[in-house]
């Protein structure tokens, strides 16, 4: 029997990795664990732990041994080039492609209000998300929806599709994949510290996408006041818009109960939850005067 070597990272390669466990753990040759600094938990303690405590053998990323290239490799949540085969290199990838080929496409997904999310799983190829399609999982959206609770949805997506993958290598049959669409192909770019800033310009139900999106397990949107004050925002809705003879993008036009309502380029927004970036418990909450203008 083919076997894989499971290369994973994040709260979805461990769902990923514990479900392949549950469906066949003796098709895992073993698993190479990854870390990621920039999010709160990368999961990879309990994706060692599961290891150890399933009889797993894994190794850190860089440490691994070579993989039989009769073994498959399934990559979840990897951001690093890997040696193997192409033709038993399975992707996973968090889109449906050719669209969003490239970085955090389930964030770019949310801010720009697409209605459905999904994983495809893609053969390797020599440039990034092109190689040929396997099979793909999604699910249709509402919003408001935060990333964790979209993560959540599409951890799903993931689980279901690589286990439809692993029975069909049980079974022993060969996996096939078509060309992409290039013609659809579109691309999502990595993202930077700059891409939590706040543009206050954008309207209301922009912004609150972007909050929604970049907020835990990632570090949350951030915005700056004309005192020069560094805040890092949470929570936030839409209210209702007013008319405003000028139409002063950023400053505070109401308070209630210390919340503040902010103007926007289209629209208003409530901000409900704020820290002082500098200090995570620190609320910036209650706002006490009105006249602040976040920048």
């Amino acid at each position: 029997m083919k076997k894989i070597v499971l290369y994973v990272m994040t709260e979805k390669g461990f769902e990923v990795f514990r479900r392949t466990i549950e469906v066949n753990c003796q098709i895992i040759d073993f698993i190479v664990v990854g870390t990621d600094s920039n999010v709160e938990n990368d999961f990879s303690e309990e994706i060692i732990e599961l290891a150890r405590s399933s009889n797993v053998n894994f190794f850190l990323r860089g440490k691994e041994p070579s993989v039989d290239n009769d073994n498959y490799i399934f990559a979840i949540s990897w951001r690093w080039m890997i040696n193997h085969s192409i033709h038993k290199l399975v992707v996973f990838h968090d889109s449906l492609l050719p669209k969003y080929r490239g970085f955090a496409p389930l964030v770019n997904m949310l801010i720009n209000g697409d209605s459905k999310i999904g994983v495809s799983a893609i053969f390797g190829a020599s440039e990034y998300d092109r190689g040929d399609l396997i099979a793909q999982k999604f699910s249709n959206i509402e919003y408001p929806i935060t990333i964790a609770e979209a993560i959540e949805l599409n951890n799903k997506n993931f689980i279901g599709l690589v286990e439809e993958i692993i029975l069909k290598i049980s079974d022993g049959e060969n996996l096939v994949g078509i060309p992409q669409n290039e013609d659809e192909a579109t691309y999502s770019i990595w993202r930077d510290n700059d891409d939590y800033e706040i543009d206050w310009s954008k309207s209301s139900d922009e912004i609150k996408r972007l909050i929604d999106a970049v907020g835990s397990p990632y570090l949350g949107a951030r915005t700056s006041t004309s005192k020069g004050e560094e805040i890092r925002v949470l929570e936030a809705d839409v209210a209702d818009d007013v008319e405003c003879e000028l139409r002063h993008v950023g400053k505070v036009i109401f308070i209630s109960e210390g919340l503040p309502t902010v103007i926007c380029g289209k629209g208003l927004l409530r901000i409900n939850r704020a820290y002082f970036m500098d200090s995570e418990n620190k609320s910036y909450l209650p706002l006490k005067f009105f006249r602040v203008k976040f920048v």
